[in-house]
């Protein structure tokens, strides 16, 4: 989408003539397209919004991408809360983003929440409703940072920054799926494809087995569908992982490795799969579509015309139209520094003419002095074929202050000579400070609801 092409998320369904075959589903419900043109899920309450900050916590992502659509280019602020947020982090969000409306399909918020004036309850359930849908603002959107242990950071994004990505084309023949939240800035890239293309979009629900998921997205005859490396991970570990059909899988969220890449290529040989780093504060950067980890060194070296990207102190720093703002807060705080670049805290590593992802700053080991990123010797087990996915972390020591422990997933009962494959690979690929003191077999991982590994960071 050209920025300022399309004033509103209304208006872009408007100019492609409501597509009805097009439509948003979720568990319980289906909304073609169309009906939101002319029908309203805040049951015509839209214009008592206008001009407002308002906080969208809906549990259901259908109800919730109907909301974003009525009130873009209406309220001044939409406020997406994630349906894993804490109930205990909402008055401090709503006091960051001055919030003084709320829209949610819950019976209570909790009796700690801030009283607004105006709550108004959305459903999936489009009604007929003459509502004034001329856009009066150029509303910004604020998401909200994952990967804290504490209070969220809310980044500042318009529609344009955030579909600064994406060409504009009418495309009502696709089929989207995503396993992310599209309340979180993957998620909300896939909707935005959704609505800017006059495509089709089968959303998950909260908590939502991912077996049922591919269940309703295989019915629905899904032909684009994105997720995190550890969504695909467990994705190809489920009994339903043969109900898709997909032309396209993309990556996104996580450092890609090769094996999650040859493993999707193997069980999904006519796809097209490809890979993009992004971020919710620095916006998407680029996309990978050669079939291998890591970048081209050229996308560096021959930047963009609409992203720069330069390596600094080891880490990738952005500069483009589709970064965040701000943050929000009681005090607003820049995102970039004085060169307008934001440091993403992801690390780079230059290896011939490809540059690979080894971590992220904060999430460094201190092996006796020696750093040691996870993702790195993650990569590494990985290619084991019988890994299907590991976390690596770290334990205390008394000698060297943190030893390097490997939990692993493996695709069936561990034989007697796995552990010493895996601990051969490690040392035949890693440095010795780098090679797991430890390792131990698990039956499963836990997958954060932004479909992260969940991680301690520093």
């Amino acid at each position: 989408m050209q920025p300022g092409r399309q004033v509103s998320l209304w208006n872009a369904l408007t100019s492609l003539g409501g597509t009805t075959n097009s439509a948003l589903c979720g568990a319980q419900a289906r909304v073609a397209l169309s009906d939101l043109v002319h029908g309203s899920s805040l049951g015509g309450r839209c214009e008592e919004l206008r001009g407002r900050s308002v906080l969208i916590a809906s549990t259901d992502q259908l109800a919730a991408a109907l909301a974003l659509v009525e009130l873009d280019g209406v309220a001044r602020r939409v406020v997406l809360c994630p349906a894993d947020l804490p109930v205990r982090h909402l008055p401090f969000v709503m006091e960051a983003a001055e919030v003084d409306a709320i829209v949610t399909d819950r019976d209570t918020l909790g009796p700690d929440i801030p009283s607004v004036r105006n709550l108004v309850t959305v459903s999936a359930k489009i009604v007929p409703a003459d509502v004034d849908r001329r856009p009066s603002h150029q509303t910004e959107w604020i998401l909200l940072t994952s990967g804290t242990t504490g209070l969220p950071k809310l980044a500042l994004h318009t529609l344009a920054s955030l579909a600064g990505a994406i060409e504009y084309a009418k495309n009502p023949e696709i089929v989207w799926g995503t396993f992310y939240d599209i309340r979180r800035y993957g998620g909300l890239q896939i909707f935005l494809r959704t609505i800017l293309s006059g495509a089709s979009l089968i959303l998950s629900n909260a908590k939502e087995p991912m077996t049922d998921y591919l269940v309703r997205a295989g019915a629905h005859g899904v032909t684009h569908i994105s997720g995190t490396p550890s969504h695909w991970r467990q994705e190809l570990m489920s009994a339903e992982a043969h109900r898709i059909a997909p032309e396209y899988i993309r990556l996104s969220g996580e450092i890609v490795d090769q094996a999650i890449l040859n493993q999707l290529r193997c069980f999904y040989p006519q796809a097209r799969i490809g890979h993009a780093f992004a971020s919710t504060e620095a916006g998407v950067a680029f996309d990978v579509n050669d079939g291998l980890a890591g970048f081209p060194a050229k996308f560096i070296e021959q930047p963009d015309a609409r992203v720069e990207m330069k390596v600094e102190d080891g880490s990738l720093r952005i500069r483009s139209s589709r970064t965040a703002a701000c943050y929000l807060g009681r005090v607003e705080k820049t995102l970039s520094g004085p060169d307008g670049f934001v440091d993403t805290g992801d690390m780079l590593e230059l290896r011939g003419d490809r540059y690979y992802f080894a971590g992220r700053r904060d999430g460094v080991i201190n092996v006796g002095g020696l750093k040691v990123h996870p993702e790195e010797v993650e990569a590494v087990i990985n290619r084991h074929p019988q890994v299907r996915m590991c976390l690596v972390h770290t334990r205390r020591n008394p000698i060297t202050g943190a030893i390097v422990v490997a939990d692993i997933v493996l695709d069936r009962e561990p034989s007697n000579g796995v552990r010493h494959e895996i601990f051969e690979l490690c040392r035949n690929t890693l440095a010795r400070h780098k090679v797991p003191a430890m390792i131990t077999f698990v039956p499963a991982l836990t997958v954060a609801e932004t479909g992260k590994m969940a991680r301690q960071y520093a």
